[in-house]
């Protein structure tokens, strides 16, 4: 008879405490630690297939030289937005996450992954819906897979028992909120079922090399629910983002052990399911028929991707005393950063005006290169003259007022030729050993925010 014990668990971090106490020490969040009954493991338990003693791998430390690696093909899911955010296609093996909003689409699209590869069995084990409802979305879809096998359960006993008989190549989870073990007494999406279930999982997938994707919800916060160390477990995170009331997704990563964490996949959500966008510079680039003021087109890098999007502004006088400084998708104290040194190098009063910025197509950006099209933008709002339409920019800005260079200068020149405009405002510093002449699109160099002043209406 095995011994159980109770232990206090965080709700919000998944800090242990063996008492309750009002406030965690780890997150600092009040009254988040609840009571939860863990039964001790009996002994010659296990939660996957017990391994022989001849299969049993030698625990014995090696040297690194002596370790044989054979570097494994990754499977190609044939969804390049997919496979570009893994960072080449599914390492086998590997236990990979991904989390979003309730509704913007992570059943979708794993369903829509499992469909897609015909000629891999693929078992999608829901503990959300009915096979009947996973139907009637699959039919919805354009695809057709003889190897999708469907799967309600949330017990992960009787899931591994019908794994040992189907045995298949890719395993989807939907979602690791919903399924318990019964070796842990506690309800379904506690944090110490979460945890022992993450731990089965992980075991199946690296003792068999079988792909396995896990599907989480998120707090209100926006992080992933559950205990931190979920993901730390895992070997790929993805965030699933987007307003649920527009057609355009995000799928980013924030942790990759075989890939980049930089890159990034924009899909659409049709009734269909979701379309990969193989150029979302086009999408994200507002079509008008007149030039506005205060709007300017900015070259970004995204990973190995290039991407033009419309920086938007607003200045206008301050009405209720305090100027207001808003920011959707970009960084409102860089926002203010570059306020002050248009303020202090480029002479604009802007004390007094409220200043409202936004990044179009609903993208949140990072990169410094952007600071230059956020300047012009401004510039242009407050002087109320429109920014030609042939032009873009691809610059940072220091507090000194120069403009600096930013790296990959030339896959920035390149989209944005290929997008039709006719010229680009970068740093000189950044083209030199380059040979701009190749380019039909005219280079045009700056080193100070004066220079950007005058050639920005000329």
């Amino acid at each position: 008879m095995a011994k159980t014990k109770t232990t206090f668990f965080c709700q919000n971090c998944g800090a242990q405490s063996p008492k309750w106490l009002g406030k965690c020490p780890s997150c600092g969040e009040w009254n988040t630690f609840v009571e939860e009954i863990v039964q001790k493991e009996e002994s010659g338990r296990g939660t996957w297939k017990q391994a022989t003693s001849k299969e049993k791998r030698a625990t014995a430390p090696r040297r690194l030289k002596e370790i044989n690696f054979e570097e494994q093909p990754r499977l190609v899911t044939h969804d390049m937005e997919l496979d570009r955010v893994l960072g080449g296609g599914i390492v086998p093996g590997s236990l990979v996450l991904i989390g979003g909003e309730p509704g913007i689409g992570k059943s979708t699209l794993m369903l829509q992954i499992a469909l897609m590869l015909n000629q891999t069995k693929v078992l999608y084990v829901s503990g959300e819906e009915s096979e009947s409802q996973i139907k009637m979305r699959a039919e919805r879809m354009p695809l057709d897979s003889d190897n999708c096998f469907v799967l309600s359960e949330t017990n992960t006993q009787t899931i591994f028992q019908q794994i040992e008989q189907l045995n298949p190549d890719i395993l989807v989870i939907d979602s690791i909120q919903t399924l318990h073990s019964k070796h842990v007494e506690s309800a379904a999406g506690s944090v110490s079922q979460v945890r022992e279930c993450t731990a089965e999982l992980m075991k199946f997938a690296k003792e068999t090399g079988t792909p396995v994707f896990l599907v989480g919800h998120i707090t209100k916060d926006g992080a992933i629910a559950g205990p931190k160390v979920l993901e730390h477990m895992v070997d790929t995170v993805l965030q699933f983002e987007g307003d649920r009331h527009l057609s355009y997704r995000i799928l980013r990563t924030s942790k990759n052990r075989f890939g980049s964490t930089h890159e990034l996949g924009i899909y659409e959500m049709r009734t269909e399911g979701l379309r990969p966008v193989a150029n979302p510079s086009e999408i994200l680039l507002t079509q008008r028929e007149e030039l506005l003021n205060g709007v300017a087109i900015g070259a970004m890098m995204e990973g190995n991707r290039p991407l033009l999007i419309e920086i938007q502004s607003l200045v206008s006088p301050a009405t209720y005393g305090t100027p207001q400084r808003s920011s959707t998708g970009h960084d409102a104290k860089r926002l203010n950063m570059l306020l002050a040194v248009l303020e202090k190098r480029g002479g604009m009063r802007l004390g007094q005006q409220d200043v409202f910025l936004n990044v179009a197509g609903g993208l949140r950006v990072d990169d410094p290169a952007l600071d230059l099209a956020v300047c012009a933008s401004l510039i242009s709002s407050y002087e109320d003259t429109p920014v030609p339409a042939d032009l873009c920019f691809a610059g940072e800005v220091g507090l000194g007022g120069e403009v600096r260079a930013v790296h990959r200068i030339e896959n920035r020149i390149a989209e944005a030729e290929k997008l039709g405009f006719k010229r680009i405002m970068v740093s000189k510093y950044a083209v030199k050993g380059l040979d701009v002449n190749k380019y039909k699109i005219k280079v045009i160099q700056v080193s100070k925010l004066e220079e950007m002043y005058q050639g920005l209406f000329t």
